[in-house]
């Protein structure tokens, strides 16, 4: 070939490459509110070098693995005595996010990847100097609008701080169990935090300063619940209480998905179902799942195993951090009976899972729907089933929530909801749900 030639390939080629960003988190999206986030264990993430051997499908087969603790954790909230304050208190426990978007926090800007959880409100940052802590950390002496908030703020008082005196300014500490098997120290702060265009002058988080435990995302935690430490609550009007996310397939090789805070650019053709609230826990989002059909044969499942009961925590939620969708074990036993009846055996068990069946009868597997009040959802295949590393079996990607004196609670997981939009409405109390390509 002419050297001439080639080099304008060649040069073509780069330039193609170049232009081609297969992970957008690189750079920050410039359309209002929109914010990418990227699985914490995919192709994109900045805490996945160097990229495990293993197959995505194991990756996903173990973080289900670890659903016990989240859900654990999510049943205990509902079953305790009712509080009005923040969920932030020694003993809790939540299990490490799936999602990750990019913020910046303090002045200048010090880029950080925080972990989303809707069912969380407190922000909090590993800080320099933690005991502990991962290599990657906020600095809050770079920072010039960086400040400790002291035991008299109100902020204090929701946070539930530990080490307050009867008087004086001291600063206002909280610590709290994650993941099973970590805990951290924190001192309540406050200072600029942006999500792609916005900025907030006066954001509170937690400073972390000092860890037990390797199971603290590295860096740090943005809570997206509904309590009056969230983002939500602390934007004020900035976003009418409303925002959305969309969760590409888990078979998307680089997997980005989008945040989307405020009412503008969120989809105009979208049906509702009502947002339940809990006054004991308000963090959680409550919707009233009434039933499900697999195939055409709607499943036996009696009401009061779906029903919501703001005194006994029961009912269901929609949860980003839990990977596949939990029932109450009898909801989960009709569901699994009627499943395997439209689907052709033998059935075998892998790891969370208890309905494997080869793969080669994967065409008889039944689609199943959620039915919610005003709202129907299909279920695609790849939102229903999860295959073997080795592509062997296909497995109906639900099971059944932790079988203690708290499981009242059905989770709705992310696995289910992938290339669904989700836009939550707290202002008008409504969610909803409808189907996009989100990757």
């Amino acid at each position: 070939m002419d050297s001439t030639i080639f080099a304008f390939f060649f040069i073509a080629f780069l330039s193609t490459t170049r232009a081609f960003d297969p992970c957008p988190y690189l750079k920050p999206k410039s359309d209002g509110s929109d914010l990418s986030i990227i699985h914490i264990s995919g192709k994109c993430s900045p805490f996945n070098s160097p990229k495990p051997s293993s197959s995505w499908s194991t990756t996903v087969l173990n973080m289900a693995s670890n659903d016990h603790q989240r859900l654990t954790f999510l049943s205990s909230m509902v079953a305790n005595k009712p509080i009005t304050s923040v969920p932030i208190a020694p003993g809790q426990v939540i299990n490490i996010g799936n999602y990750v978007a990019r913020v910046k926090l303090g002045t200048p800007g010090q880029l950080m990847f925080m972990v989303l959880d809707i069912s969380a409100d407190l922000a909090w940052v590993p800080c320099t100097g933690c005991t502990g802590c991962s290599s990657t950390l906020f600095s809050p002496n770079t920072s010039i609008t960086y400040g400790p908030l002291d035991c008299t703020s109100s902020e204090c008082v929701q946070a539930h701080g530990l080490s307050c005196p009867m008087s004086g300014p001291d600063s206002c500490l909280f610590n709290q169990s994650y993941g099973g098997d970590s805990s951290f120290l924190a001192t309540l702060s406050h200072d600029f935090l942006q999500l792609a265009n916005d900025t907030f002058p006066s954001y509170v988080f937690g400073c972390i300063g000092s860890v037990s435990g390797k199971s603290i995302p590295p860096q740090g935690l943005l809570g997206l619940g509904r309590g009056s430490m969230s983002i939500l609550a602390q934007s004020g009007s900035f976003y009418s209480g409303v925002f959305s996310y969309c969760l590409p397939s888990f078979r998307s090789y680089y997997f980005s998905g989008s945040l989307r805070l405020g009412p503008n650019g969120q989809p105009k053709t979208i049906k509702f179902t009502p947002l339940l609230k809990n006054p004991h826990r308000p963090s959680l989002y409550y919707v009233n799942l009434t039933s499900a059909t697999i195939g055409r044969v709607k499943v036996p499942i009696a009401p009061e195993l779906l029903a919501f009961n703001p005194s006994t925590g029961a009912g269901t939620i929609i949860d980003s951090g839990t990977v596949i969708t939990r029932f109450v074990p009898a909801a989960y036993n009709a569901i699994k009976e009627v499943f395997r009846n439209h689907t052709q055996g033998p059935f075998t068990s892998l790891g969370a899972f208890d309905t494997c069946f080869s793969v080669t009868h994967e065409d008889v597997a039944p689609k199943m729907t959620l039915h919610f009040t005003g709202l129907d959802i299909v279920l695609p295949m790849e939102n229903t089933l999860i295959h073997s590393s080795a592509g062997t079996l296909a497995c109906l990607a639900m099971a059944s929530a932790p079988d203690n004196v708290n499981s009242v609670l059905n989770v709705i997981a992310n696995l289910q909801q992938q290339n669904l939009r989700i836009l939550f409405d707290v202002g008008n109390s409504r969610v909803g749900i409808a189907r996009e390509i989100c990757n």
